[in-house]
């Protein structure tokens, strides 16, 4: 029970200093993140249980496993780290959360990968905005125009508001790192084995079921702050179109969550996202999400970026209240 209570404690304080960690460092390409390993661990799995020719429903069966095998190692190994530094010392447990926290986050990461977009088309070619635009979208980018290229930079900002920055934010509020690495697993199997295609269709049902699952609130949640951040964010967002087109696109995507963000940023920028994509040499029908009130311009991935910094700010304010209350309540209880 002290211990429980010990955490508690300072999980306010980790959260927060996990999320200006993120602001102020993000993911530097010379430290080697956690993240890499649950992939690492993915990657083998499936070349154990994809080494041979399997029917559909062994595929199926062993998606499953996969899918327990990742989630179990990363709660042990989570619990284990959190658990054991606030017993070795109590600052030490803090500055362990803190750090967890951190990798948890992608605010800065996300915020500087679409900003290398924009630098790219400004400052080079549209064949170097084609080359860093390639590193965050999963689409075809070799043909794409430079509307394509910003509109795909601008999707990608709008989603991963949700996917990287909120819906992580809040389950590592909810129950610390733990909780918030489960996410990152659940959200990484999705990303790397969740395809609809001949070789992950049945093997990644699993994890992309369990993805569209624990984004379901996460998003909505997220497009609600984002929608309360165009508000606050001055005369280049439109809060009225923002809510406009959330009612009615938010559900113009295949997945029931990746509208959500996409379609307040649509509607706050008032531009027109989504449509028709190139997937694997494959062209992919999507409806399109917003209105084509103006035609899309490189300034728009800043806003971008701007929209989805106000949304986390709004997010952790608003963690850190709860956190606080949650904290006073424990005092009584525990």
């Amino acid at each position: 029970m002290s211990l429980i209570k010990t955490i508690l404690e300072f999980h306010m304080t980790a959260l927060v200093a996990g999320f200006f960690l993120d602001l102020l460092i993000g993911d530097p390409h010379w430290l080697y993140h956690p993240v890499r390993i649950i992939g690492l661990l993915i990657s083998f799995l499936e070349k154990i249980f994809l080494k041979e020719e399997k029917n559909d429903k062994k595929k199926f069966v062993y998606g499953i496993i996969t899918v327990i095998i990742v989630l179990a190692a990363t709660f042990i190994v989570t619990s284990v780290l959190i658990a054991g530094s606030y017993l070795i010392n109590i600052y030490l447990g803090l500055a362990v959360e803190a750090i967890l926290t951190y990798f948890i986050l992608a605010t800065k990461s996300l915020k500087y990968e679409s900003m290398k977009v924009y630098k790219a088309l400004k400052c080079s070619s549209l064949e170097e905005g084609r080359k860093a635009v390639s590193m965050i979208v999963g689409r075809d980018t070799e043909n794409l125009t430079e509307e394509g290229v910003i509109k795909a930079a601008v999707e990608t900002v709008a989603e991963n508001t949700s996917d990287g920055v909120i819906a992580p934010m809040i389950f590592t509020a909810l129950g610390g790192p733990v909780l918030g690495f489960l996410y990152k697993a659940v959200n990484t199997m999705d990303s790397m084995i969740g395809y609809k295609n001949g070789k992950y269709m049945y093997f990644g049902r699993a994890a992309a079921k369990l993805d569209d699952i624990v984004n379901f609130l996460p998003s909505r949640i997220s497009a609600y702050l984002m929608i309360l951040a165009t508000a606050l964010g001055g005369k280049e967002f439109c809060a009225k179109k923002a809510r406009e087109i959330f009612k009615r696109d938010r559900f113009n995507h295949a997945s029931p969550n990746s509208a959500q963000t996409e379609s307040v940023c649509a509607g706050a920028l008032q531009v027109r996202l989504a449509g028709d994509a190139s997937y694997f040499g494959k062209i992919v029908k999507k409806p399109f999400i917003g209105d084509d009130i103006r035609s899309i311009e490189r300034e728009d991935i800043k806003r971008a970026c701007r929209l989805m910094y106000i949304t986390a700010f709004l997010c952790m304010v608003i963690c850190a209240v709860l956190l606080l209350g949650v904290w006073e309540i424990s005092l009584f209880l525990l």
